[in-house]
């Protein structure tokens, strides 16, 4: 059982792209049980292989704590044929990833996920063409005005790449709003490392942009390229395969919204 969540783990559990690309390399396990199911702990929800509580690799007890995604994790399990693929399993690879590496070091997590607002997507704008820059306004600008006017943070914006300092009242200011669960702390990890921007992660933590919002915020330039020059294919799976981990951790937030 834990060489086959080493596989699902990968070596960086809190890179979910590492993850999947470590899975992919893994040869495929057979399928050794036939049931997948939950069930109730302390704390949350157990999700079961033939009544076997799963493990992460150094030998943790799982503890999902909604049962709506404890359900979802059993589902993956479920759902797999007679091999396991865990490329096809991102919210297994999440849960295993926020039981073994961020419950006991979510402040580290926290801080990870703050480093992004000393160079956050957000404060970098193109110069031109003027569609691009009014397509960037438009798609980042209410989120600036918001951490602005509800967190007082207020953030230096350049042209270009040429980096620019931020003040620390700013990044701090941010940082404070983040959150503090080790299951919504990950979800806002990933979505923050597919993104380039804390501050789309935190936008979507408190419901002031909703998941598709925030997925095209960060591929706004990207767009752009596309509808000039048409797409490259390699980009394009790329961009599909973090889709999966970023629908994963949008599922993370939702669920846990709903619990409280």
């Amino acid at each position: 059982m834990r060489e086959l969540f080493d596989e699902v783990a990968g070596r960086s559990p809190l890179d979910p792209q590492e993850s999947a690309r470590q899975a992919m390399r893994a040869p495929l396990r057979k399928r050794f049980y036939k049931e997948a199911g939950i069930a109730a702990a302390d704390g949350g929800f157990h999700v079961t292989l033939d009544g076997r509580p799963i493990r992460t690799p150094s030998g943790r007890l799982v503890v999902v704590p909604v049962k709506e995604l404890a359900e979802a994790v059993a589902a993956e399990w479920q759902a797999q044929g007679e091999s396991i693929d865990p490329t096809k399993m991102p919210l297994t690879r999440f849960a295993n990833s926020v039981v073994q590496s961020v419950v006991d070091r979510v402040e580290d997590v926290r801080e990870d996920i703050a480093k992004y607002l000393q160079s956050d997507l957000l404060f970098y704008r193109a110069a031109n063409p003027e569609a691009l820059v009014a397509r960037e306004a438009e798609h980042w600008d209410p989120v600036l005005d918001w951490v602005r006017d509800n967190l007082g943070a207020h953030f230096i914006l350049s042209e270009g790449v040429m980096h620019v300092s931020q003040p620390d009242a700013a990044v701090q200011a941010a940082r404070s709003a983040l959150p503090t669960g080790p299951w919504t702390v990950a979800a806002a990890h990933v979505v923050t490392t597919l993104t380039g921007s804390a501050l789309l992660a935190l936008a979507l933590v408190h419901g002031v942009r909703d998941a598709g919002q925030v997925w095209a915020a960060a591929h706004v330039d990207e767009d752009w390229n596309v509808a000039q020059w048409g797409a490259d294919e390699e980009a394009m799976s790329r961009r599909a395969a973090k889709q999966i981990d970023y629908q994963a951790a949008v599922r993370i937030l939702r669920e846990l919204a709903a619990s409280h």
